[in-house]
């Protein structure tokens, strides 16, 4: 007997929790939840319809650090006020979105905002897929122009198409490069070589090490450094400068930015290179759009749809006003029209006193000086 779609998308759900566990996955990392929020869109997949996403761009708008108090801090020495990190994003529409505007657009957009975590995970998953497909097509060119013995052939071809993500051979050329998907939220980093004995400048003969995302540049980019806590709060004072000396490469997207001012399409597209990652869709938009849209804050008052979300919207103004020091700010500091106009008020009478007080001056000067004469 068959059985049905909702009852078999409930099994998965059901059956995540104990297969995450023995593989050591915490449903509150970044892994273990992205894998059970798929899980979960199977079931309600015939409630949902995100189709109208497909005629959206995605483009970053910035990042932000919140400070917060650290509810799983249990120890003298963790950190007691962590950062949490924000993306803001637009959906603006695809015909209308440009990479050169920081904006992306001036109408018919959404904004939103979404855990830092999330973002980095679905984009870095999305560029796997990407990378993925790139091997696909580009090992048998490799192949017919090395064979498949020669690794310092293929590792040279591979090179010279700038895709050396697929080399796979097992010389000294390769070098065995961390997993970024396992640093999408801020996770420990061991060295290959199991030597963590590192001081990095403290008093602490054996120093753990972390890796996650953060904001740099202003808020401009998002980059992966190194730290010193578990919540990724405190840099390393050896910088990823250290990372390389452990590792002996450097740290992926420690100087290029995860997020670029590219408007990325999410709507799916006949050629295949556009829907590598969208195995399970059963609609037009990509994986990495709607994954990230559905558990955004959302604020859709200029997006022109019939039942727009706007119940993040309020929360989105105060995030924009955010102090460097991650702390929020109680007033706005946007100018104030009624205070303007009592400012030029107060400014014109007193410049019209003025010239009366010096119209009266002069003329009892001159009273005084006929007063003299006669």
């Amino acid at each position: 007997m068959k059985m049905s779609f909702n009852r078999f998308a409930a099994l998965v759900v059901t059956s995540f929790a104990p297969l995450a566990s023995a593989a050591g996955l915490s449903s509150n990392s970044a892994v273990g939840s992205s894998l059970i929020s798929k899980a979960r869109r199977l079931e309600n997949a015939n409630d949902m319809d995100y189709s109208y996403v497909a005629k959206y761009s995605i483009k970053f708008q910035g990042c932000h650090h919140i400070s917060q108090w650290n509810e799983d801090a249990d120890e003298d020495n963790e950190v007691r006020i962590e950062t949490k990190r924000l993306v803001r994003f637009r959906l603006c529409p695809s015909d209308a979105c440009s990479e050169e505007s920081s904006a992306g657009c001036s109408k018919n957009y959404g904004s939103y905002i979404v855990d830092m975590s999330t973002f980095v995970y679905e984009f870095l998953y999305a560029q796997s897929g990407y990378q993925e497909y790139n091997c696909d097509q580009y090992e048998q060119t490799c192949l017919d122009e090395c064979g498949d013995d020669d690794n310092a052939c293929l590792y040279q071809c591979y090179y010279n198409l700038d895709m050396l993500y697929c080399y796979e051979g097992d010389d000294d050329a390769k070098v065995e490069e961390i997993d970024m998907l396992d640093y999408a939220q801020c996770a420990q980093y061991v060295p290959q070589n199991g030597d963590d004995d590192q001081n990095d400048g403290d008093d602490q003969a054996e120093q753990e090490y972390y890796i996650g995302p953060y904001c740099g540049d202003q808020g401009g980019e998002i980059k992966f450094g190194l730290f010193t806590d578990n919540t990724c709060t405190t840099f390393s004072s050896g910088g990823t400068s250290l990372f390389e000396d452990m590792s002996g490469y450097e740290l992926p997207y420690s100087s290029d930015s995860v997020a670029t001012n590219a408007c990325v399409s999410c709507g799916e597209d006949d050629d295949d290179e556009e829907n590598y990652n969208d195995y399970y869709d059963n609609d037009d938009v990509k994986e990495v759009c709607q994954n990230i849209y559905q558990v955004s804050g959302k604020c859709e008052s200029y997006m022109g749809l019939e039942y727009p979300n706007e119940a993040a919207c309020t929360y989105i103004e105060g995030v924009k006003i955010i102090r460097e020091d991650g702390i929020i700010r109680t007033t706005s500091v946007k100018k104030s029209k009624g205070a303007a106009i009592g400012i030029g008020l107060f400014t014109t009478v007193a410049v019209l006193l003025g010239a009366y007080v010096y119209y009266l001056r002069t003329k009892l000067g001159r009273a005084k000086i006929n007063l003299s004469a006669s």
